[in-house]
């Protein structure tokens, strides 16, 4: 029954199908356009697939009726009718809608078949804007299903050809290759977007490492910290590769979480850099930059580890997800390593530079200011630089200040968002944040269309569209399946199966046979041998009820007496726009009369199983890997220094992800495949970021809040603000990708990014100044660190025996 259960796009098997349209919303049922869409039947049923030895047609691989002919959709039958009927000059053919009787008296479902139909009294068409032809085909085996995989694609190619010679009708072909193929397009149209998008970030990773000083800019350090993520990216990909994983285009968003925590993890080692002495040695300044920042960058890595493991765990059902989130956890891995091994020791080399006072580009020796005096302006200019012994002690501290961002947040932006004025226009914003986050979390909807992960110029995309717009009065058949020997003869038990049915489209030989027995003047509640014998004998060898013979199943006792054991009928609902919502909820209340209902029965279409398998498994990947979040947070609280950061993550990462799926709903993103794995990171790019900003204000002494914040943001601010900018700049080439999957990712990564530095420049900062921890307790609470120490020192006096103790307080 497959060609009967009509599915949309989750149709099993192979098939062809196409939309036959007009430009001018002419009707598809004239003579002209009835002409020329059978003639196009016989185009598709012609073509021929060539293999050594043999030539296969349709006929060779179509799915065969009982009588051996191949199915085809009965609306072919009905044009021919037509077609007949004009030719005879007969007036009296009539269809109706949306089930119509054909020549040998069959009552046939052409609700799938005829779109944009328009109806005189009585359910009879007067036109139709739009005819659907779909062709079953046979996959029993492997030649089998290559040589139907081989039709589908010449199905394409004779449609779109047939297309160009008949200009006037518009045609959407589509077929079980389809989907798959149009999914992977979107590697292919996101190539060039990719390329400008590594162009940009290598750019401005460039220009945020650089400075006016020319031996302190570090622009190689910009340009190798984006090397190191694209060989761990690379690294993963090769390692996915070899041991035989596919490939998909869920991929694409592989190089975004690795810029995310990748760049940020360099732009915190230079940052570290820029706060250690510059009259120390190399190493001691490498090993306090390792000291400061490689602890933070382990644990968030750590994170990254755990949240995507458990996403890549049997615990997820979808293969695309497990695949990603695998993918995500090796290049992670590595790109740990090679930060560790390979921008280290750049960071070394670039620090052996400047302590020799080397150009930070050429390499060549910075000449003393007093030879510069003498050289061109250019020359000047290019190699400027700012020597030790030219600066006093005050000012040894503040060499790296002529860096552009961090002379922004120090002189203007640190003061300027903890100012008493700013701070209940910021708390105000971030109330209006919630609001309307809240806003769109209550309507957050899961994404079940598959379209959605396609490219937008395509097959899948136009033909989903033209079906939406002519095919979305009904909902897919519905199998109705009673899978028990019941009283189909007693009257009471024949209400109760038209009572379950009642309010549907029904193609149904029960109701069929009851019709039968009244219009014979014959009572339905006959008694059981008479009632299944009249079935028999009678109704199915009747030529216009035979069809139903395939869908009753008899059985003989041992009595001879012949029961009915199992029989199936198909529905149909009437839907609105909102077809899948209705579809999902239509099955949910099926499902519950079925539990309840004293006819045992179940339901079925082929696409329920997509719609219960993604229901049941979009949210497990996040869902997991939240709980996996918060248990590694809470176990990570007695290890660290202090428990209240682990208390202010987990606010903050709750926050922003609230913030990221109401607002992701309002920006017409619903919660599919891609968005999931969106919010898994979003969890792991909070903590990367605000991380050790609630660290150093935390664990922060004496003092006070503002001070601190400040502090924070000091030593911070720069790598998230510079990581920021270089992922925001990689984003916007794939907002112009043609393809709703990276539409989706851009959409999602990038109010994951806004929201998280929103909540890191101006959330944090604001709130911690007024919430704990204080600053004031722990100021007054005795530290021995602080205690005053004394130091005794014995002094003699050389020309007598006399001994003074000198008391100095340290």
């Amino acid at each position: 029954s497959k060609h009967r259960l009509y599915s949309d796009l989750q149709t099993p098997g192979r098939y062809g199908r196409v939309i036959i349209t007009s430009f001018r919303k002419a009707n598809m049922l004239d003579q002209h356009h009835t002409d020329l869409i059978l003639k196009l039947h016989s185009a598709v049923t012609r073509i021929q697939v060539q293999r050594p030895g043999f030539n296969y047609t349709f006929a060779h691989i179509c799915i065969l009726n009982n009588d051996k002919t191949c199915i085809v959709d009965d609306i072919v039958h009905v044009l021919e009718e037509l077609k007949a009927a004009r030719s005879s000059n007969r007036t009296n053919f009539a269809i109706t809608y949306p089930i119509t009787h054909l020549k040998d008296g069959r009552e046939v479902y052409n609700g799938h078949q005829l779109g944009g139909v328009t109806v005189h009294s009585k359910d009879r068409v007067k036109s139709a804007e739009a005819i659907q032809l779909t062709y079953y085909l046979q996959a029993i085996n492997s030649l089998n299903d290559m040589v139907a995989e081989k039709w589908e694609s010449i199905f394409c190619d004779t449609v779109e050809l047939f297309q160009k010679s008949n200009r006037k009708v518009k045609m959407y072909p589509f077929t079980s290759s389809s989907l798959k193929e149009d999914f992977q397009k979107t590697s292919r149209v996101s190539e060039r977007y990719l390329i400008t998008s590594l162009v940009l970030v290598v750019t401005l990773a460039i220009l945020c490492c650089s400075m006016q000083d020319c031996v302190r800019s570090k622009p190689w350090l910009g340009l190798l910290g984006l090397l190191t993520v694209t060989l761990a990216t690379l690294t993963a990909a090769g390692i996915i590769n070899l041991t035989g994983g596919k490939y998909n285009s869920t991929f694409l968003g592989i190089p975004f979480v690795m810029l995310g925590h990748g760049l940020y993890g360099t732009f915190e080692m230079l940052s570290s850099w820029r706060k250690t002495r510059e009259d120390q040695h190399v190493k001691e300044r490498t090993a306090a930059v390792f000291a400061d920042s490689m602890l933070s960058f382990s644990l968030t890595t750590a994170m990254y580890l755990v949240t995507f493991g458990i996403g890549a765990s049997p615990f997820t059902n979808i293969e695309a997800a497990r695949i990603f989130c695998c993918n995500s956890c090796i290049a992670i891995f590595f790109n740990y390593l090679y930060v560790l091994s390979f921008y280290g020791s750049s960071l070394v080399f670039t620090g052996y530079i400047e302590n020799n006072y080397q150009h930070s580009i050429f390499c060549r020796k910075v000449p003393k200011p007093e030879v510069l005096q003498e050289k061109p302006a250019w020359y000047r200019f290019l190699l400027t630089a700012r020597f030790s012994e030219d600066t006093d002690d005050s000012e040894e501290t503040n060499t790296y200040e002529s860096h552009l961002l961090v002379w922004f947040l120090k002189r203007y932006y640190c003061d300027w968002i903890t100012n008493t004025y700013v701070k209940p226009f910021v708390v105000l914003f971030y109330l209006v944040y919630i609001s309307f986050a809240l806003m769109g979390y209550l309507q957050v909807s899961e994404g079940s269309d598959l379209s959605n992960i396609v490219a937008t110029a395509t097959r899948t995309i136009e033909y989903t569209t033209a079906q939406q717009k002519y095919f979305s009065n009904y909902s897919p058949v519905i199998g109705f399946y009673i899978y028990e020997s019941i009283e189909y003869w007693n009257t009471s038990v024949q209400e109760d199966v038209l009572e379950y049915t009642k309010g549907f489209v029904r193609i149904s030989w029960f109701e069929s046979y009851l019709n039968y027995l009244r219009k014979l003047n014959i009572s339905t509640g006959l008694p059981k041998k008479n009632f299944t014998d009249m079935l028999r004998n009678s109704f199915l060898k009747t030529p216009q009820f035979a069809h139903f013979s395939e869908d009753i199943i008899f059985s003989k006792k041992y009595n001879n007496e012949v029961d009915v054991v199992a029989s199936r009928m198909f529905l149909v609902a009437k839907t609105m726009e909102t077809k899948r919502e209705e579809l999902y909820d239509l099955l949910e209340t099926l499902r519950k009369l079925s539990l309840t209902s004293k006819v045992k029965f179940i339901v079925f279409n082929p696409s329920f199983v997509y719609m219960d398998r993604y229901a049941s498994s979009v949210g497990a990947p996040l869902q997991n890997s939240c709980i996996s979040a918060l248990f590694l947070l809470f176990f990570s609280a007695f290890l660290v220094a202090d428990s209240l950061i682990n208390v202010w993550l987990t606010l903050t990462v709750a926050s922003v992800e609230f913030g990221v799926i109401g607002f992701m709903t309002l920006w017409k993103v619903e919660l599919d495949c891609i968005s999931v794995l969106c919010l898994i990171y979003g969890i792991n790019y909070t903590i990367d970021n605000c991380a050790p900003l609630l660290s150093t204000f935390v664990l922060g002494k004496e003092f006070t809040r503002t001070k601190w914040v400040k502090n924070a943001l000091e030593v911070h601010g720069v790598a998230i603000l510079q990581s920021y900018l270089c992922y925001i700049v990689g984003l916007i080439p794939l907002a112009a990708v043609p393809s709703n999957l990276t539409r989706t990712l851009f959409r999602c990564l990038f109010l994951i990014a806004l929201v998280t530095f929103f909540h890191c420049f101006a959330i944090l900062p604001v709130i911690l100044t007024f919430l704990p921890p204080s600053k004031k307790k722990r100021k007054e609470k005795k530290n021995p660190e602080n205690r005053e120490e004394i130091e005794c020192v014995e002094m003699v006096d050389m020309d007598s025996t006399r001994v003074v103790d000198q008391i100095t307080t340290v």
